[in-house]
């Protein structure tokens, strides 16, 4: 086993999964603004410090993603984040790429920047305690995209900074994410994201990646969100693993599913139809942003100074997540706080 293999399967093993706790300052000041809390530093070090401390972290939570500001930040009691991290049993990550930005020769669709200088920003987070990375590309669907152009831009992008990301001995997160903006179809959905995936992993290969040392982050397969369409969770599930199974090669450790605008409970149970159906090699698990953090968000922002609370909160909702990973979840644990 090599060591990031290694990295890869104690981030995901065991019922584990990814705290995606990586939003930018204008994304946090935004969820913050929401919910009626002033965004600045000291705030948004309070309530990630309030997740990263709470006892769920050491039985649910195999990594977490920060964003440069937090991974240099110090808590309250002296220790640095990803210290908090280490004490908690989950490895730091963190997110190198500096955004999407408008892609030339098809304004509509964006290509994720962030290369220039990347091997020197790895140095430098690998010295801080990081230990894996996250890079995402995004993808709309509509009748003309994704277009040719952005599926081939974005995956050699994501091939160049998975290089770059394990030769600083770093796992690095393959995130391509097809958004559910849009009335798009479930079939749309599965083909754009099947052909998105493909490609991706033409571009790992060619560019000398281990496979079993990276994670891959996918959306799983939904209709759009303005489509009329419905599917159950099974149908979701099934789905999702058919195109995993015909995209993604057999040596990728972990698909950590990113959660994409469902509710927390939409993507607990379609994660839990996932593993009740998984019949690959895959350890199938969550990346989950939104999806972890907005409940105790909206508990915290009502008194700031309520840390156990907030930390119930959290604690039962990687619980849920947990057991989503392992196909063990019921929707009669969700009423048992």
């Amino acid at each position: 086993m090599s060591k990031l293999n290694k990295i890869a399967l104690q981030i995901l093993s065991n019922g584990k999964g990814i705290l995606a706790a990586d939003e930018s300052t204008a994304t946090m000041t935004k969820r913050l603004e929401s919910v009626n809390i002033v965004s600045n530093e000291n705030n948004r070090l309070l309530f990630r410090e309030t997740l990263f401390s709470s006892a769920s972290m050491k039985d649910f939570i195999g990594g977490v993603i920060l964003y440069d500001e937090t991974i240099r930040q110090k808590t309250s009691f002296g220790k640095s984040i990803p210290e908090l991290l280490k004490s908690s049993g989950s490895i730091t990550g963190i997110k190198v790429d500096t955004g999407a930005k408008i892609l030339a020769g098809s304004r509509e669709e964006k290509i994720t920047e962030g290369l220039d200088g990347l091997r020197e920003r790895l140095l430098d987070y690998y010295n801080l305690g990081a230990r894996f990375t996250k890079w995402r590309g995004v993808y709309i669907i509509s009748d003309n995209f994704p277009s040719k152009l952005s599926i081939i831009s974005n995956a050699h992008a994501l091939g160049r900074y998975a290089a770059l990301v394990q030769e600083a001995g770093m796992v690095p997160i393959i995130e391509p994410e097809v958004l559910m903006e849009g009335n798009h179809s479930s079939k749309d959905c599965f083909n754009k994201t099947n052909e998105v995936i493909e490609k991706c992993f033409q571009e790992l290969e060619i560019n000398n990646v281990d496979f079993k040392g990276i994670i891959l982050k996918p959306n799983m397969i939904l209709p759009g969100i303005y489509s009329k369409e419905k599917l159950s969770n099974k149908e979701i599930a099934e789905l999702t693993l058919e195109c995993l199974k015909k995209s993604v090669p057999s040596s990728v450790p972990g698909i950590a599913f990113l959660s994409g605008g469902q509710t927390e409970l939409e993507a607990t149970k379609n994660l839990n139809q996932i593993n009740i159906k998984n019949d690959t090699n895959f350890i199938m698990t969550y990346s989950f942003g939104r999806a972890l953090q907005q409940s105790a968000l909206k508990f915290w922002s009502k008194n700031t100074n309520n840390i156990t609370g907030t930390q119930d909160i959290f604690n039962h909702r990687a619980k849920m997540c947990s057991l989503a990973a392992q196909g063990k979840w019921s929707e009669n644990f969700e009423n048992q706080k």
